[in-house]
């Protein structure tokens, strides 16, 4: 039998400090750790030569041009499955052929506009109209698109994403860039408004025994809100900022903080209180979207963010855990374990598999 094809949309694999990007890129190292020998997949990306320095021949490899973006130059090769790796991408076949999509989340209906005819729900719908099926990577973000969207009469699943954290690596050598001699609170991510970061640095007002250490991209209009909030409050000797941190500085913070905060009120997922979970540190999120899946019941839930009640769940949490630790230390690595990426892949797989009988 003549090995089926598959093209995977990926081409924000190079942005791996998005989740997007890690998504691509943790989704092709699953799978090529799988017997791929009845598919022939191509990789879709603006280098890559990388991909091929690591993948060697497992897969195929197409150059990413943003061209393709616009329905004349979109690619003419046929493939017998195209995978939309998620809802946002312009990239689409010429030809009708097999579409799998896969649903991160619908944010943009609630941060950018509601409206309908919107640029942002005719793509969405296209995809949906366009779907032989439909993965979500949460029961959240499926909910969520069923409420906002007529989606179609097509087989749809549910396939967690893994944790990135595959391997602890040695952090003895890693420099902090702002001071860790106090006991510090941690917390990772996107600066944007759904990370609801104000909210933990206004917490920290009536905290004095602890720090907070923030890492991310703050080089953004929320980023510079979060700062001028630090100096307004006067907390610029307790709360900082690190920047993008490399693998290595977000392990050092992970391992070394006393708690992992997360208060964000949308996340169509959330990897990063997973990564937190492979040290066992206890994990505050807020109650919204899809943390509760996330979280568990190993994890401490913020059901608002007044700040007397927030420090007052962080340190119930934190006395509980210490009086329980290595139960709950053992709950919490072995829940971080249960999200793991050659699942994820062989998951995707299947679905690969069904759609092609």
């Amino acid at each position: 039998m003549p090995q089926k094809s598959i093209f995977l949309e990926t081409h924000n694999i190079n942005n791996r400090a998005s989740g997007l990007g890690t998504f691509n890129y943790e989704l092709i190292k699953g799978l090529s750790t799988l017997n791929l020998n009845d598919f022939e997949l191509t990789l879709n990306s603006a280098k890559p030569e990388l991909l091929k320095e690591e993948f060697k021949d497992k897969f195929k490899y197409h150059k990413y041009n943003s061209l393709s973006r616009h329905p004349l130059f979109r690619i003419r090769k046929k493939y017998d499955l195209w995978h939309s790796v998620n809802q946002n991408i312009k990239v689409e076949p010429f030809f009708k052929t097999n579409y799998l999509l896969t649903v991160h989340d619908i944010h943009f209906v609630e941060e950018i506009s509601s409206d309908k005819s919107s640029k942002l729900h005719k793509l969405f719908r296209k995809k949906l109209e366009r779907a032989t099926a439909i993965t979500y990577i949460s029961e959240f973000a499926k909910k969520n698109t069923h409420e906002h969207f007529n989606v179609p009469n097509v087989p749809e699943y549910v396939i967690y994403n893994g944790n990135p954290i595959s391997a602890l690596l040695d952090t003895s050598s890693f420099v902090s860039t702002v001071p860790v001699d106090k006991p510090f609170f941690y917390t990772i991510g996107d600066f944007i408004e759904r990370k609801n970061y104000a909210s933990i640095i206004t917490m920290m007002k009536g905290i004095k025994d602890f720090n907070l250490i923030i890492s991310g991209n703050n080089n953004k209009k929320y980023g510079e809100e979060i700062k001028k909030l630090i100096d307004d409050n006067g907390l610029s000797n307790q709360v900082f900022l690190t920047g993008k941190v490399s693998d290595e500085g977000k392990q050092f913070y992970m391992k070394n903080c006393a708690a992992f905060l997360f208060p964000s009120i949308r996340e169509g997922f959330g990897l990063p209180p997973i990564e937190a979970m492979s040290f066992g540190k206890p994990i505050f999120l807020s109650d919204k979207t899809s943390l509760p899946e996330i979280g568990g019941d190993v994890s401490n839930y913020w059901t608002n963010f007044d700040p007397e009640y927030m420090k007052e769940v962080l340190f119930d949490g934190l006395n509980n855990f210490e009086n329980n630790k290595t139960e709950i230390e053992n709950q919490l690595k072995k829940r971080a374990a249960s999200f793991d990426w050659k699942v994820a892949a062989s998951e995707y797989l299947n679905v690969y598999k069904e759609i092609l009988k």
